[in-house]
């Protein structure tokens, strides 16, 4: 009966959908066949958080990722939160239960190898549309900034006598980035080909044939296409190429606090993470190279 006022309550009140209820359902009653596994005598308001947690276990062990634990956990939660403010328990049992860490996935990224490839065998056209689709490219990989900060780049924010670019990143925090001689080259070539077809000011750095200001998805998909032709990698996208940027620059021994002011992070433990992919590379190296590994 509290089950079934629970579940009504998720449909009328909270007005979730059909298949949501049915999700919480399904897990309420897994919960329930854990707790007659237990004991015969056990019902669900005599539940407390040794129970719950043991629940949590045994689910691991029969294999279950921690994200599926920690959406049957949240149902749980729900539920004795919804039995705790109708008065049929006195302390709610989940309260103290912490769900197994979710593992963040390693970023994405595109060996040197191939963005070699890429940036120097690969045809891109000596058009303007081919020669600012390469630039694009390689200002992702050669300087690791954001798609919106690329897209929203004036010409203004380009110093080429310093040899810096000035982007402004989450919450309008601006930040300078150095860029190479030849960056520098390829960024005056472009804008001698942009400036032949555009008639008076660009409203942007990079822009289409028209002179408007590139869309975030235009330059999404550009990068996905031209990535395409090196790299069999599903995700194909600009922040594969700041991933990209931060792990080459580890890989040649740049200090991380670096790397950091660089990609613009506002702390250390958002740029830590590409220490680890580096490792696991490193790791796939030594695995293939070694003839006993």
């Amino acid at each position: 009966m509290l089950k079934e006022s629970f579940l009504e309550y998720l449909e009328l009140e909270k007005n979730y959908s059909d298949k949501t209820v049915v999700g919480y359902e399904l897990d309420l009653r897994e919960f329930e066949e854990y707790l007659k596994g237990v004991s015969e005598d056990l019902d669900l308001l005599a539940v407390d958080a040794d129970l719950i947690r043991g629940w949590v276990v045994s689910l691991m062990d029969r294999g279950f990722a921690s994200t599926s634990v920690n959406r049957k956990l949240s149902s749980l939660r729900s539920f004795y939160r919804y039995l705790l403010k109708r008065g049929y328990v006195t302390a709610d049992p989940v309260a103290k239960v912490q769900g197994p860490k979710v593992k963040k996935p390693l970023p994405v990224f595109v060996k040197e190898a191939d963005m070699d490839r890429l940036l120097d065998q690969t045809d891109f056209g000596s058009g303007f549309e081919g020669v600012r689709d390469r630039l694009i490219i390689e200002m992702f990989y050669l300087t690791g900034m954001r798609r919106s900060e690329l897209v929203n780049l004036r010409d203004g924010d380009v110093d080429f006598s310093a040899c810096v670019i000035k982007v402004t990143g989450k919450r309008n925090k601006q930040r300078l980035i150095p860029f190479a001689e030849q960056l520098k080259e390829d960024l005056l070539l472009y804008l001698s080909l942009r400036n032949e077809i555009c008639a008076g000011v660009c409203e942007a750095f990079f822009v289409r044939k028209d002179g408007r200001m590139l869309t975030p998805t235009a330059v999404y998909l550009l990068v996905k296409r031209n990535l395409a032709k090196v790299v069999t990698l599903k995700k194909k996208s600009p922040h594969v190429l700041r991933h990209s940027f931060a792990t080459s620059m580890l890989n040649h021994d740049a200090e991380i606090e670096a790397v950091k002011e660089l990609l613009g992070h506002e702390n250390l433990m958002a740029t830590e993470i590409y220490t680890h992919t580096t490792f696991e590379e490193l790791k796939k190296v030594y695995e293939q190279a070694h003839p006993r590994a």
